[in-house]
């Protein structure tokens, strides 16, 4: 027997239960998921502030991204409440079991005062290069106008900045402020692809932008071709929402770490040596500092650097792309950084494990109390690489 529309919402009524904007609010707040259901140019004109942005074509496809956890309890709206009510019915069918309509949609919640933001609209061209970020429950149109309005600072456009650069360049960060004294040399082609032979002899942070701006014209690079010291640190950083730390040199570290924990800016680290590597996250107030991890460096010789002890060429490129990806983590406020854990990586035997990191209490930079002479936190590990050397050079 065919149903009307009359009939259809009968039904999906006497399935799903309404609830007013004021009952959402409350709905919200006690942790329910705020789904928005309507297109994406509805979405630009506005929405709801904290919702979730799954088109009705793409709910099916997208919610389990959004939503994992099927009894976690999910507000859908829509403009005037309708699709949302066929869209819960749909989650209903594929086993979400807490779930409410909003009456009355965001034309409801408008008309009554309430709070509604517009997001940063992206330019059609924009749309089409970041729309595989677009289809991400966790970063959408709001997480990338984040990233192109965010800044990110590369200490070295090496072997660890190399990748990070490129990959932190064509994910739409806006501002990338690279930091090396350096020149191309021909041993850095051998792991440092952001530069190329024909620029051996320049600039490593003119050959960087180069390659950069020729990847995407959103990003702004800004070059500092300088060494980083006490002298200008916190010039450099000032003004960054992350920082990527590529650097070879434990006092460069220490002098990027305190500068860091003072400004409160994240730092993603990361170092490798011949088969192996290292990463975390240096996050202020949150968790441990490079001076927790290492409160004094090692002698010279249990940290000779890559062009004495040599690395296999694409260890720094795994690593430089985790550090990309830890630092897109930051930007974006999802998921669980590597601040409190380090990472270990062995490319002989492709495995990957995992250190906690306490934060020291007394650590001179980020602790409570006074420095103290020794303390916990320095891990020998095999090829005594627990002394973290770096792969920029």
């Amino acid at each position: 027997m065919p149903k009307s529309f009359s009939d259809l919402m009968r039904e999906a009524r006497s399935q799903i239960r309404e609830v007013n904007t004021a009952e959402a609010v409350d709905l919200v707040a006690s942790g329910a998921r705020l789904i928005d259901v309507r297109e994406s140019s509805e979405w630009e004109e506005g929405h709801i502030p904290g919702a979730v942005h799954i088109g009705r074509s793409y709910l099916e496809q997208q919610i389990e991204g959004a939503v994992a956890d099927r009894e976690t309890p999910v507000v859908l709206y829509c403009a005037g409440g309708v699709r949302s009510l066929f869209s819960a019915q749909v989650l209903a069918e594929m086993g979400y079991t807490n779930l409410a309509s909003m009456k009355g949609g965001f034309q409801a919640w408008k008309s009554e005062g309430r709070d509604w933001t517009k997001p940063v609209v992206l330019s059609k061209e924009q749309k089409t290069r970041y729309s595989r970020h677009l289809l991400i429950p966790e970063v959408g149109a709001e997480g990338q106008a984040r990233l192109l309005g965010s800044k990110a600072l590369f200490i070295g456009a090496g072997g660890l900045g190399s990748p990070a650069l490129l990959y932190l360049a064509a994910a739409g960060v806006g501002t990338l402020g690279i930091v090396d004294f350096d020149v191309v040399d021909l041993s850095n082609l051998q792991r440092q692809i952001v530069h190329t032979t024909d620029r051996v002899g320049r600039k490593k942070v003119e050959s960087a932008a180069e390659t950069v701006r020729a990847l995407n014209p959103d990003v702004t690079v800004v070059p500092h071709e300088e060494m980083l010291t006490e002298a200008n640190v916190e010039r450099l950083i000032a003004g960054y929402d992350v920082i990527l730390d590529g650097t070879d040199t434990f006092e460069t570290r220490y002098t990027l770490n305190d500068a860091a924990v003072r400004a409160g800016i994240p730092v993603v680290h990361a170092s490798v040596f011949r088969f192996e590597g290292q990463l975390t996250v240096f996050i202020p107030n949150e968790g441990p500092c490079y001076r927790c991890l290492y409160p004094s460096p090692p002698p010279p010789e249990l940290a000779p650097g890559c062009s004495v002890a040599g690395v296999l060429g694409v260890v720094p490129g795994t690593m430089g792309l985790l550090q990309a990806t830890e630092a897109l983590k930051v930007l974006l406020g999802i998921g669980d950084t590597l601040s409190g854990r380090l990472l270990i990586y062995d490319a002989l035997d492709a495995t990957f494990s995992e250190l906690r990191l306490r934060r020291d209490p007394h650590c001179p930079a980020c602790g409570d109390g006074a420095p103290v002479a020794s303390g916990s936190g320095v891990f020998t590990l095999k090829g005594g690489f627990g002394t973290s050397t770096g792969a920029n050079a």
